[in-house]
This record gives structure tokens, sequence and C-alpha cells, in this order.
């Protein structure tokens, strides 16, 4: 189908008309031509529901107030404010990104959108929606809830992350942006999937498109958007040590790309390894007592209840071994590796399920903080 195939003014005239009285206005990110409270608001609410953001908006900007302080600050700050969103690559390009606006554009975010999508962790659908509500900008947004509501208003029956489907998305989301009201159309879309044509148990009786949608008319809403072909989840296992002296807990920080990078962490024996989920992990003593060494002299270790995190793209799951030193060494050149006091854990830029697993066995085991910490 051609560009002109895709056009309809009445769909964008409809959706602002339902957004201005029906939509979100009193989001802490709207009523405000900000880009830097726009931008932290869509980098955070990638993969994210805006429930879960809420807090973490108000404390980011509490402590970065402006582009400039989060420019100036230290990575391991922003890593520290960030720990629990998850998908910790976005924190990391949240830093560098006001680092180029700084130092490229005077601390200024650019209204086009072509450039806005250049800088780190700024995709086209999301640098549309700053450019949009930044600068009224005329472009096209393309996430989640954009993909599920055209799938079923306009009876999309292919799988939305094909090439070519998104593709012909891309194309429809143009030919139907209004030369008007484009942040009322922008947030409407944005509204209406993550309020009215969710991915379970739509409200199609107060959906404005109702009487335009192929899903609704024809008992699909349930099927569309088709959804991606399953792939069996892999499994993995790996053990951490949990090393304790005199109310200090050793960690690592993890390499600055990969799973958790950039964070800190428990120091891990034999990686993220295939897991059999008939067979508990084996603890290899040798390995342990190796890797152990190089910290003190290890007093007892006892093997703590299993924990299981689910990424992206794989299950994983933990096996701690909580170690008590009678004394430990000075620690060497690498700067890898540091002695925290368990009183700063809930502060620390730690994985969620690290940082849940440690403030657990301090809130738990009184008898273990007693001998051990």
């Amino acid at each position: 189908m051609s560009y002109e195939d895709f056009a309809d003014p009445s769909f964008s005239a409809d959706l602002i008309g339902w957004q201005k009285q029906h939509g979100r206005h009193a989001l802490p990110w709207q009523n405000t031509r900000d880009a830097y409270r726009i931008w932290l608001s869509e980098i955070m609410l990638q993969q994210t529901q805006v429930s879960a953001v809420l807090g973490y908006y108000a404390r980011f900007l509490e402590r970065f107030p402006t582009l400039q302080d989060l420019a100036a600050a230290p990575v391991e700050d922003v890593m520290a404010q960030w720990s629990g969103l998850g998908y910790y690559t976005r924190a990391r390009n949240l830093h560098k990104c006001a680092q180029r606006v700084v130092a490229e554009y005077g601390g200024v975010f650019p209204s086009d959108p072509a450039l806005l999508a250049e800088l780190p962790g700024i995709g086209r659908s999301t640098a549309a929606a700053i450019a949009a509500f930044s600068a009224g900008a005329r472009a096209a947004i393309m996430d989640g809830n954009v993909k599920r509501v055209f799938a079923r208003v306009f009876g999309i029956d292919t799988y939305p992350g094909e090439r070519k489907t998104e593709e012909a998305m891309w194309r429809r989301a143009e030919a139907l942006l209004p030369h008007e009201g484009i942040e009322s159309y922008t947030q409407g879309l944005m509204d209406m999937g993550a309020t009215l044509c969710t991915r379970s148990s739509p409200d199609c009786e107060r959906c404005p498109m109702q009487p335009r949608c192929v899903a609704f008319a024809t008992q699909r809403t349930s099927v569309l958007p088709v959804r991606k072909p399953k792939k069996t989840t892999p499994e993995k296992q790996t053990l951490m040590l949990l090393i304790a002296h005199e109310g200090q807990v050793l960690l690592e920080q993890r390499p600055a790309s990969g799973i958790w990078g950039g964070l800190l962490s428990l120091p891990e024996v034999g990686g993220h390894a295939p897991a059999d989920e008939d067979e508990p992990l084996e603890v290899d003593e040798v390995a342990v007592a190796q890797a152990v060494q190089q910290f003190g002299i290890m007093e007892s270790q006892e093997r703590l209840l299993p924990v299981t995190h689910v990424f992206t793209h794989y299950k994983l799951h933990i096996t701690p071994l909580l170690i008590a030193l009678s004394g430990r060494s000075a620690l060497a050149a690498d700067a890898r590796y540091m002695w925290l006091d368990t009183a700063r854990i809930a502060d620390a830029a730690l994985p969620a399920p690290v940082k849940k697993l440690l403030l657990e066995l301090l809130g738990n085991r009184a008898d273990a903080q007693a001998r051990m910490f």
C-alpha cells in the first residue's frame, strides 16, 4: 500500500478529542517543554510501566536536577540511582547522552528528531516523542503501545516485529500524523495503549476507535497483535560468593558491557553456565577456595537457598555461598573489588536480585549477622 492509502485525518481528530477529554494530564513529566525532564521520562519508560517509573523519576531529579548535574556526575552515582529499575544499558547511555548534549549542543537538546536519534540511547520513536513534547515537532512514534493499537484498529494480522510489517506500520504512522495538536495526538496513542487498548482485557466500550476497529468487529482483540513465535527460554546457573568480614561484604564491579554492566555485584565462580534443571549446582570446592584465598582466610562456608532471576533472554539460577573470613588480606591493585559496609547495601548500585538477597539475609538472619557480619 502507498503512503496515501494510509492517510486518514479523522483518525487523528478522534484521537486528539479523546485525549483532551479522557487522557492522562497529571504525570510529572507532562505540562512542560523542558526537554531534560521529557527525555528522562521517555528513557525510563522504555520497557517499564509508569507505576514503576514514578518513584525513580522523582528521586533521579532530586539527585540530578539539571542536565549539567547529570553530565558532571560520576557514572557510579547514576547507576546507583537507577539500581532496581532494570535494563541498565539505559542508565549508561543516559549518562553518555547528557555528556554529549552538554559538549555538542551547549546543554540544550536539539529539536530535530533526526539529531536526537543520533544520541546514545535515543532511537527513532523516542526521538520523535521528545521532539513532539518539547518542541511540537511533527514526528511519528512507534512503541509497543502504538503497534498494538494499529494492529487491532487496522486489522494487521502479521507479527509487528517482522521487518516488512514494521516498515508498513511506520509508513502508516507518518501518514496519520495531524498538522495540528501533535502533542495531544502523540500522548493519545500512548494513553490509549496503556489504559484502553491493553494487552489483555482491552476496554473496547470506552475506546474512541471502536467504530473503526477491525479487531473489535471481527472479535479478534485476543489474537491481535500477532504474538512472536515462542522460543524455549534457556536456563543458566552461577555460584555467587557472599564473602563477609567485620560488618562488610566483598563486592566486585562488573564490566561495563553485558549482564548488569557497570553495577556492583557478588563475585562469581564459573560464570553463567548452562543449567541442568534435574541436577542442583555442584560446588567446585577447589575453585571456591582459590577464589577466596586472595581476599583472606576462610573460616566457614554455608550454602544458602537458591535464587532465580529472569532476564529477557534467559533464566538465571543463583546459588549463594555465604563465606566468613577469620582474617582478610589487603585488596590487590585490581580496582574491581571493594568492601562495603552492610549498612550501605540498600543504597548501593547492585542488581535487584543481589540486593534482595543481601537485605533478606541481613533482615532475617540475626544469628548469621552476629557470627559473620
